[in-house]
């Protein structure tokens, strides 16, 4: 089941993150897209240096994290601007899942896995869990799928760190168009063990969210999965 819903919560859990209604808010605050992502998404964790940011995120260049999380903490302060980065993913739930069946399931089932998971080690989503949650359950739903987004990456950034791996390689491994956009003018030597890593620290990810998600019965489970499909389908 942990497998199940990692491609749907992946892709629904970012589907706001630079969505029109997104990028719009953050520019009426001054912040253009990245700006508004990279602060929005940090300020969970409070007033926090750039180092801090490097080390919940993973994954990007130090360099950029300074540059952008910077000058975006300049402009506005980090628990406001995720205060309004999370209200979006309420808004925009209210708006793109208001006739998806089976959210009351979805949340619920949400909920529990999100009680379940142990914090420790895991800033990002420890601080986003704590946001306060909309009350109309579509823009609830889309905001636990990014609670459960994060704890999931929270999850395997602990992972590729626990089997060796450099969390650049892995990055570059996995989306090899995107090293330039995090901040790396050359993709690194990717080896065969590099790769083998990679797997390892997937399946201690899957391993490691068997807690949480094991919490479930087996008709929460099927709701949680069948909830994630279809919100991925509907934000898509």
């Amino acid at each position: 089941m942990v497998r199940a819903v990692d491609g749907p919560m992946g892709k629904a859990g970012a589907a706001f993150y630079f969505h029109p209604d997104t990028l719009a808010k953050g520019k009426e605050l001054g912040l253009d897209g990245f700006r508004f992502y990279v602060l929005g998404r940090a300020g969970v964790m409070g007033d926090v240096p750039p180092r801090v940011v490097e080390s919940a995120f993973g994954y990007f260049a130090r360099p950029l994290i300074e540059k952008i999380y910077g000058s975006a903490q300049e402009q506005m302060a980090p628990a406001e601007a995720s205060a309004a980065y999370f209200a979006c993913a309420g808004e925009i739930g209210r708006k793109a899942l208001g006739e998806v069946d089976g959210l009351d399931a979805y949340v619920a089932a949400a909920e529990k896995v999100v009680a379940a998971a142990r914090p420790a080690g895991l800033p990002l989503f420890a601080g986003i869990a704590s946001m306060e949650l909309d009350d109309d359950i579509a823009g609830r739903a889309l905001q636990l799928t990014a609670v459960l987004r994060e704890l999931r990456g929270s999850v395997h950034l602990v992972a590729v760190t626990a089997v060796g791996l450099d969390d650049h390689v892995a990055h570059a491994i996995r989306r090899p168009d995107d090293v330039a956009t995090f901040g790396y003018p050359e993709p690194p030597t990717i080896t065969q063990e590099d790769r083998a890593k990679l797997a390892q620290a997937d399946a201690l990810t899957d391993r490691l969210l068997i807690g949480p998600y094991g919490v479930l019965a087996a008709a929460e489970s099927e709701a949680l999965v069948s909830g994630a499909e279809a919100i991925a389908a509907a934000v898509a």
